[in-house]
């Protein structure tokens, strides 16, 4: 059986029929051609798969895009405007919160939502609110202090 499902990726409506059962990250990457959003654990754990659904971030590797239903959908593509990147992505480019790029783009957007949720967040808090997203090569020094930066201004 199939899912017709609407939605809304970067403020671009989308119409997909998929089967029921297909996963969110796979209509984004196949059906929608946007492939920023990575596949890192497939189980949910690993916060890769990170995009923000109706402000919240979600794992699309567990979500099945018939859940998405109606849903504005926000990717690591959309955070740029007019081709100017977003604040907590100059602030990653500046202060090196990367390495290899798989779990980049889930950081970024679930420090994005950290921002918007607490513009000027303690050390203890950018922690608790990115235990989410794991990253094996950055140690995470380097993570923390560019969402420091950017809330500091300093992008």
């Amino acid at each position: 059986m199939t899912a017709h499902v609407r939605f809304r990726v970067n403020g671009e409506s989308h119409e997909v029929d998929v089967p029921e059962q297909r996963l969110l990250i796979d209509t984004i990457r196949y059906e929608v051609g946007l492939t920023g959003t990575k596949l890192g654990c497939g189980v949910g754990v690993c916060g890769a798969c990170t995009v923000l659904l109706d402000g919240k971030m979600v794992s699309t590797c567990i979500m099945l895009t018939a859940h998405a239903e109606g849903a504005d959908i926000l990717t690591i593509e959309g955070l740029a405007k007019d081709g100017e990147l977003a604040p907590i992505q100059k602030g990653f480019l500046k202060y090196g919160g990367f390495q290899c790029g798989i779990c980049t783009p889930g950081q970024i957007l679930a420090a994005h939502a950290l921002l918007e949720y607490n513009p000027h967040p303690t050390e203890d808090e950018i922690k608790d609110w990115m235990m989410g997203n794991l990253c094996r090569c950055t140690g995470y020094y380097k993570i923390i202090e560019s969402i420091e930066k950017t809330a500091a201004g300093e992008v």
